[in-house]
């Protein structure tokens, strides 16, 4: 028998990633959104104001209860949600690993939006490192939560294709959507149990941790695609960054845009060509191509405005 009157549903995200989910569940005639929880306000920004989340946000605007707990696991928290007497717990970019009494307390569970084709990809940057190892595709899994990271029950996958000028910002944004399509696909075929969850091959598991800033420097001894892969995983965040020796000081110098190039040859970071819209520089194997930049304490600008005011020239190594 169909399940026709809408599902108690609470939702829980923080950031800009599960926005479009919790628009198509406020939008779906199959779910009632009883709860939205999401992280406390945090400092955020260039002044670190504390601001609501991406979520919080929405969900205010929608007139849904907002709950905030410091950590997932406190007591008063899970007795709060418990009696909202949910029939499901829909989980997406929320940023805390849930407790065993959450992942139970629902009558179907916890299901989340996860930016990866599970079992690849397990972690907190699934994004950013599909793009980084140089994937072809990636895509989104609704699966059922356990007590593992990113290990439980699959309900529906789909996946797309990575572009070579994919950013890890483009490629969020795609998978946020198609995320959302997803969800509101799945849950009317899991809940009347026209789905079967398939068990996830743990030996294909790879893992996808968070990213560093350290791990955004340059290393210049990689190959031109492995760098070019690189800042298009770091953008937005933290930026494939470099410094840069102009004389009188070093100068932090963020990559934000640039293509393998067929110029080769010398010292891996020594730059090999300036033109005057773009420079080249040498990598370990191959070169790249660099047409958008940002110097330390400045705004992002063309190649052309950076050239302008800085003087390259052939021979300077970049490190």
């Amino acid at each position: 028998m169909s399940h026709l009157i809408p599902v108690r549903t609470i939702f829980m995200g923080t950031a800009a990633f599960a926005v479009p989910s919790l628009e198509a569940l406020f939008n779906s005639s199959f779910i009632e959104l009883v709860a939205v929880v999401t992280q406390p306000d945090r400092p955020a920004g260039r002044n670190l104001k504390v601001q609501p989340s991406a979520i919080k946000q929405v969900a205010l605007g929608f007139n849904i209860p907002v709950l905030q707990p410091e950590k997932a696991k406190d007591e008063t928290f899970i007795a709060q949600l418990a009696e909202l007497n949910p029939q499901l717990i829909v989980v997406a970019a929320y940023g805390q690993i849930l407790p065993t009494t959450i992942l139970n307390l629902a009558p179907f569970g916890c299901i989340n939006v996860h930016a990866s084709l599970l079992p690849k990809y397990r972690g907190a940057a699934p994004i950013q490192w599909a793009i980084i190892n140089g994937e072809s595709e990636t895509g989104i899994t609704i699966m059922k939560l356990n007590e593992g990271l990113d290990s439980g029950p699959i309900l529906t996958q789909k996946s797309i294709p990575i572009e070579p000028d994919d950013t890890a910002q483009t490629l969020h944004d795609k998978l946020a959507q198609i995320g959302s399509e997803l969800l509101v696909e799945t849950i009317p075929l899991y809940i009347n149990g026209n789905l079967t969850p398939r068990l996830q091959d743990d030996s294909q598991a790879t893992y996808a941790p968070k990213i560093t800033k350290e791990q955004a420097r340059i290393d210049w001894n990689l190959s031109a695609g492995a760098i070019v892969n690189r800042i298009r995983a770091f953008n937005p965040f933290p930026g494939a960054y470099t410094f840069l020796n102009d004389g009188r000081k070093k100068l932090m110098l963020k990559i934000w845009k640039a293509i393998p190039a067929d110029e080769t040859g010398a010292v891996p970071g020594s730059i090999i060509a300036v033109y005057k819209d773009s420079f080249i520089v040498s990598c370990g194997t191959g070169s790249i191509k660099v047409s958008t930049v940002q110097p330390e304490n400045s705004k992002v600008m063309s190649a052309a405005d950076f050239l302008a005011g800085h003087k390259l020239s052939v021979g300077q190594v970049l490190g």
